[in-house]
């Protein structure tokens, strides 16, 4: 009977777990919030103070609840080192190294600061100075596993966040090593020093970066040469995990390890076939996680000490958004990047636990200290995501009224008749750039300020307004307008605009972005004027690059790109059963505008 009990718990953990994926995700998306506050409530209810308290009464809750949370600690401990390898796969070297400044300049500032300022605050509740530094330090660190699934490391939000994280984790083993040696412990310890420590670290990671510049690209190579997915998938985790236990074995953390094996794959040219094989396993082991730290949450505990658990939590978040806001502003970042930031960063994070486990375990701070800032941490991670949407609320009131003030730039915007542009990422810039060329006039909207206060200190007529609004849209005049072009890549949105639009205005010309062929179809019934499938026209456009390599004349391959693509317009149509309309002539704007 005992033989087979370990079996069964495995697998009821594991029904648990993946029913939770299958659920919360499709469920969380279609309410359009994030998984991250569904997975963490899914632990909150079936550990063991929540569903799992009940087990005992009701033996059949024992199948929908995780009755050994200790046994999944270890996938947890997986998805954040599969997620330090897909941040190492997004990064390079060379961007590293243009981000030093960042991490050492920024990254310290906002660490230490923080660790100084919530160490000093910590005083005063009656910690030794020790205690209160140990602690300082834990809550000081913020959320790699939830800050940048959020903010991404692409945008100027994202690249802040990351560079300060890094720095966190390159900090983390120091930290650890600096509380132990200070707890009254450290003398009896037989443990290696810090010194030795750094010393076997920098060897390790020496032969990972030589090692790896040399065996990885042959690794993939023979992986690929198979055409086999497991293969390849196998190989990665072989690096990731190999690369993991070589820092975790003399004594850095294993996410430096992953950090590293992500770095040296990036420089490969199969970076992007691992990045899509890993994604999905990245994402599970994150949601174990995410479940981890729901079920550390004692609901009657939380009950029991209401007030000064929320007096910290509050306390802890707003001394980290302001130290952060005003680091970020130090370093020369704009008010709506610093704000939007700050917030983003204000939690605590999962190493927050690590760090206070060996604050405890050196005897700085008591079990029962322990505990309430577990606590702590633990909501402080449940409200990471309604914080991110905080910030970028009050990030974009801040960069609008930026972009208000920028609108006060000397601008000519064009009157009367124009071509007016509503969206103005990549697609709308574009299509500016080659009615300036052609001298049609025109006028830009779009619902983001930092890019229409970019636009505007360039000299582009654009103005910010939400393009779903109905105020916004009366401003632009259209009554006058030669052609109205819809560039944003929201299909739901852009169908809704060209109802709108075609109700308003049933003479004026609409041409849109359309994602596929369906999409163009749904566009045409709306009264679109023009649909543009972004698939076949990227089809189009490499069919012209091959034929004029290949030496055939530029002007026969430019008429039999127009005349495919008459066919495909008259075959959308045929397909929606619409009739064809009549189409926005080539030479029409140019004429208008003459």
């Amino acid at each position: 009977m005992a033989g087979n009990l370990e079996p069964t718990t495995a697998l009821s953990d594991a029904l648990v777990i993946l029913g939770a994926a299958g659920i919360v995700i499709p469920a969380f998306a279609r309410f359009r919030i994030t998984p991250i506050i569904g997975f963490i409530l899914v632990g909150l209810v079936v550990g063991p103070f929540g569903l799992g308290s009940l087990v005992p009464q009701y033996p059949w809750l024992y199948h929908i609840t995780i009755s050994d949370p200790a046994a999944i600690a270890p996938f947890a401990e997986f998805g954040i080192i599969l997620l330090l390898f897909e941040i190492g796969l997004e990064l390079s070297f060379n961007r590293l190294w243009d981000m030093r400044r960042l991490v050492f300049g920024l990254g310290a500032m906002e660490l230490g600061v923080s660790a100084f300022l919530l160490s000093g605050v910590l005083l005063f509740t009656g910690l030794q100075i020790s205690g209160a530094f140990g602690l300082g330090l834990a809550l000081a660190l913020s959320s790699t596993a939830l800050v940048l699934p959020i903010a991404g490391t692409h945008g100027p939000v994202g690249r802040a966040a990351l560079s300060m994280l890094l720095f966190e984790d390159i900090a983390l083993v120091p930290i650890i090593f600096i509380l132990g040696a200070m707890g009254p412990v450290a003398a009896h310890s037989d443990g290696p020093t810090l010194g030795e420590t750094l010393l076997y670290g920098g060897i390790v990671v020496a032969v990972l970066l030589v090692g790896g510049r040399l065996l990885l690209p042959r690794l993939f190579a023979q992986a690929a040469q198979t055409k086999s997915p497991e293969l390849f998938l196998a190989a990665t985790m072989l690096v990731v995990i190999a690369a993991a236990l070589s820092t975790s074995l003399v004594g850095l953390s294993p996410i430096m390890g992953a950090l590293l094996a992500g770095l040296l794959i990036a420089e490969t040219e199969y970076h992007t076939e691992v990045e899509s094989i890993t994604k999905p396993f990245k994402g599970l082991a994150l949601g174990v996680f995410l479940i981890t730290i729901g079920m550390g949450i004692d609901l009657r505990v939380v009950w029991a000490q209401i007030g000064p658990l929320a007096l910290a939590v509050i306390g802890v978040v707003v001394l980290k958004a302001l130290v952060t806001m005003f680091a970020l502003r130090a370093m020369g970042k704009e008010r709506a990047t610093a704000l939007e930031a700050g917030i983003l960063m204000a939690s605590p994070s999962e190493t927050t636990l690590i760090v206070l486990t060996t604050a405890a375990e050196a005897s700085l701070i008591n079990r029962e200290t322990a505990q309430f800032w577990q606590i702590v941490t633990a909501i402080g991670l449940t409200i990471t995501p309604l914080l991110a949407k905080l910030g970028e609320t009050w990030g974009q009131r801040v960069a609008k009224t930026s972009a208000d003030a920028g609108q006060a730039v000397p601008v000519e915007e064009p009157e009367g008749e124009r071509v007016v542009v509503m969206g103005f990422g990549r697609v709308g810039r574009l299509v500016a750039d080659m009615l300036t060329v052609h001298g049609a006039p025109w006028l830009g909207i779009d619902s983001d300020p930092r890019i229409v206060k970019s636009a505007r200190q360039e000299g582009r007529p654009v103005l910010f307004g939400n393009v779903d609004s109905e105020a916004a849209i009366a401003r632009l005049g259209l009554d006058d307008a030669k052609a109205m072009i819809l560039t944003m890549d929201e299909p739901v949105l852009i169908l809704r605009m060209v109802k709108k639009l075609r109700a308003t205005h049933p003479d004026l010309p609409i041409i849109v972005r359309a994602r596929d062929a369906a999409h163009a179809a749904e566009l045409y019934k709306a009264g679109a004027s023009h649909a543009v499938p972004e698939t076949l026209e990227s089809s189009l456009q490499l069919s012209e690059a091959v034929l004029v390599d290949l030496g055939f004349p530029m002007g026969l391959v430019i008429a039999s790109i127009h005349e495919k693509r008459d066919e495909f317009r008259e075959q959308i149509m045929e397909e929606g059963g619409l009739e064809e309309k009549p189409r926005l002539k080539s030479g029409s704007l140019r004429e208008r505008s003459a």
